[in-house]
């Protein structure tokens, strides 16, 4: 459920209070944001508190009275002595890696360098539970791992005393301590504005015009998406893509009668329901879809072959010759 009136001073202050009744779990997740379930030694119980949890909560307190703000992140402006905030339904990845931790716990796996490549890893994020009063409640903290941080034991080194032995380990980890993304009751709490995108994959401002040129879109033209699929979630994700909508007039591209046309023409498999509405199912719908409304198919009248045109550079006008129109 998430909190629009969310107090992030007051929920450090509760946190600090709880704090030795806290437990932590870890998961790391992938860059398709596949979560993995982690062990870690009793030894590392108050590492973990200390690098996630006091940390982001200490920082709270603290700054809170040296005029720490926290404002909304869609008005981001990178000052400083802020954090932001943002609802948990508008980042779809973090919304998606929370979902798989809650809802499909039994079926995560463990995380095993000898059957997941650590390269492929995206980033580390920490479960919190505590006892509340109506029941246990959850926290999160996220970070970032880049690929930097991880030491392949095959060929590393260590220094034991006066001397070099084999790393003992498969995959040695140097911990991000800074402060970064924290998800609270459906409420996203950002500390570090980069890295939170980094994470997550989300811009704002690309959401914003994505959304806006999907509006355009299925105004004009009758489309039909797969399951859990809509238009702004498919062009925030193609960047590609996004950027050559962004250069249409949409109101000024062909209807979808000559659309349809144009792809029999080309021999291109744009797929049609009985409504006669545009089947995307894919990413790969949508590209051929947008490649379509911009004209970037063509037919050599040389050899008859069909070609996909990567880009496009207006020609002037022969010399000699009067403009056309």
């Amino acid at each position: 459920m998430e909190k629009t009136d969310f107090d992030v001073f007051l929920w450090a202050n509760e946190i600090d209070e709880v704090k030795n009744n806290v437990s932590a779990e870890l998961f790391l997740f992938n860059k398709n944001y596949t979560p993995f379930k982690i062990k870690y030694s009793d030894k590392l119980t108050g590492a973990v508190k200390a690098m996630f949890m006091n940390e982001a909560v200490s920082y709270i307190i603290k700054e809170a009275d040296k005029g720490l703000e926290c404002r909304e992140y869609e008005r981001a402006d990178g000052e400083e002595k802020v954090i932001y905030k943002t609802t948990l339904s508008k980042v779809g990845r973090a919304e998606t890696l929370v979902h798989l931790i809650e809802n499909e716990y039994k079926d995560i796996d463990y995380f095993s360098e000898n059957e997941y490549d650590f390269k492929k890893v995206k980033g580390i994020i920490a479960k919190f539970t505590y006892p509340g009063e109506d029941g246990m409640k959850t926290f999160y903290i996220a970070k970032l791992l880049p690929a930097s941080s991880a030491l392949k034991g095959a060929s590393s080194w260590e220094i034991n005393g006066e001397s070099f032995e084999p790393f003992s380990a498969e995959v040695a980890l140097k911990m991000p301590d800074d402060n970064q993304v924290a998800i609270v009751d459906g409420v996203i709490i950002v500390f570090n504005q980069a890295k939170f995108e980094n994470l997550f994959q989300y811009d704002y401002k690309s959401q914003v015009i994505a959304e806006a040129k999907a509006k355009e879109l299925t105004e004009k033209y009758k489309l039909s998406f797969a399951e859990g699929l809509t238009l702004d979630t498919l062009l925030a994700d193609k960047k590609p893509i996004l950027k050559k909508v962004q250069a249409m007039d949409i109101a000024e591209e062909m209807p979808q009668d000559k659309l349809l046309d144009y792809a029999d023409e080309m021999q291109l498999e744009l797929m049609t329901d009985d409504d006669g509405s545009i089947i995307i199912m894919d990413d790969k719908d949508l590209t051929m879809f947008v490649n379509l409304l911009n004209e970037d198919y063509y037919i050599s009248p040389v050899n008859g072959k069909r070609y996909e045109i990567k880009s496009k550079k207006l020609l002037g006008e022969p010399d000699g010759e009067p403009p056309r129109g």
